[in-house]
């Protein structure tokens, strides 16, 4: 019973296979387009790619991260209000990203939404980010600070 189940089953694979070769080989020159380049893109992100609710979004007190997906030599990073550092290659947490490098905002930079740019092989990607108002911009007046005793009785 095996053997006829087995010849039955290599029967049809084979038919499959030989249709499958005829059928690509009578249907002419291929009308689907060429692939097209890897398509470019830029983002940033605190300390990681996994949480999405972060993307273009900086985060004070946080490491931030510029990533992009992009071919050519020698990628740049640019913002008005950002430092890049640290650039690195490769792959970043499961991110489609081929390029990273850690960001710091400049001091002073007011809350609102600002450009981040990555240059590289000839090709620019842009995209927003938005810096967030600090929650608290000043320690008020007269506040308790912790470990300095005025809380103590």
């Amino acid at each position: 019973m095996r053997k006829t189940v087995v010849f039955v089953a290599a029967a049809v694979i084979g038919a499959t296979m030989l249709t499958g070769s005829v059928m690509a080989q009578s249907t002419g020159p291929s009308t689907s387009p060429a692939p097209s380049a890897p398509a470019g893109s830029v983002q940033l992100n605190v300390n990681t790619a996994i949480n999405q609710t972060l993307v273009n979004k900086y985060v004070r007190d946080a490491p931030n991260v510029a990533l992009a997906k992009c071919e050519g030599p020698s990628p740049k990073f640019s913002s008005p209000v950002l430092t890049f550092a640290n650039y690195t290659p490769g792959p970043f947490m499961g991110a489609d990203a081929n390029i990273s490098a850690d960001v710091e905002l400049k001091p002073g930079t007011a809350a609102g939404s600002y450009p981040l740019t990555v240059a590289c092989g000839g090709q620019t990607y842009t995209t927003q980010f938005t810096v967030p108002a600090s929650q608290v911009a000043k320690v008020p007046s007269g506040a308790a600070k912790a470990g300095d005793g005025s809380m103590a009785g």
